[in-house]
């Protein structure tokens, strides 16, 4: 079974390749900040947990129509596609942050969580789409289901204020939630990690293997090798 990954994101990619998993990548664009500011105004404001999973559920749904998945979907008849839409946010000391974007915000971040803990919340959303429409079977028919996983990171406390500046020199804190990664340069940084490494990258493995069994969908099923 094909799955579909509505993100552009590379580390999610590559964690679904080294779990086995060849994804069809199709880009959701989804105006985030519109997208929460939206339902915020009639409902308040969203904890984390609300936010990420609110948007890994937008852009699952947001990449629906798009001729590459309706393609699939088509091509793969009854058995149907897997669309996984994702999002993350860091959490310290209660101030929830998502991407950096500036070389400024991302070194205050790194300064502000040198030697400090926080929460990786990583949130998913999966649908089954069966000749282009929500499989009508499963725990999640007609819409999908959604996790949120959480990982807790420490930080060590001895990282250098020369070694903050060539980290986000790199560039590579810049678009990544809480301005870290631990599977690229930013893993000599964290000192440990609670819960599902995975998780901290964007997508929880066991959480979308349970979340495909919700749809009636077997994880074998989207092995390609």
């Amino acid at each position: 079974m094909q799955l579909i990954l509505a993100s552009t994101s590379p580390a999610r990619l590559a964690t679904l390749r080294a779990s086995g998993i060849e994804p069809l990548v199709v880009p959701s664009y989804v105006d985030e900040d519109a997208a929460v500011a939206e339902v915020e105004a009639t409902s308040g404001p969203l904890s984390p947990e609300e936010m990420v999973l609110l948007l890994a559920r937008v852009k699952a749904e947001a990449v629906l129509e798009l001729e590459p998945v309706t393609a699939a979907a088509a091509q793969a008849e009854a058995e149907g596609v897997l669309i996984l839409g994702g999002d993350s946010a860091f959490v310290l000391d209660g101030v929830t942050y998502g991407k950096p974007h500036t070389v400024d915000a991302a070194t205050a971040r790194w300064h502000a969580q040198r030697g400090r803990t926080g929460h990786l919340f990583s949130g998913h959303w999966l649908i089954h789409l069966v000749h282009n429409r929500p499989a009508t079977s499963g725990v999640g028919a007609g819409s999908g289901v959604g996790h949120v996983a959480v990982a807790e990171v420490s930080f060590a406390n001895d990282i250098s204020d020369a070694e903050i500046d060539a980290y986000v020199a790199s560039g590579e804190p810049l678009e990544v939630a809480g301005a870290f990664t631990i599977d690229s340069l930013g893993a000599a940084f964290v000192d440990s990690i609670v819960g599902d490494p995975s998780t901290v990258i964007g997508v929880s493995i066991p959480t979308v293997r349970r979340l495909a069994r919700e749809l009636d969908v077997e994880w074998p099923a989207l092995w390609k090798r």
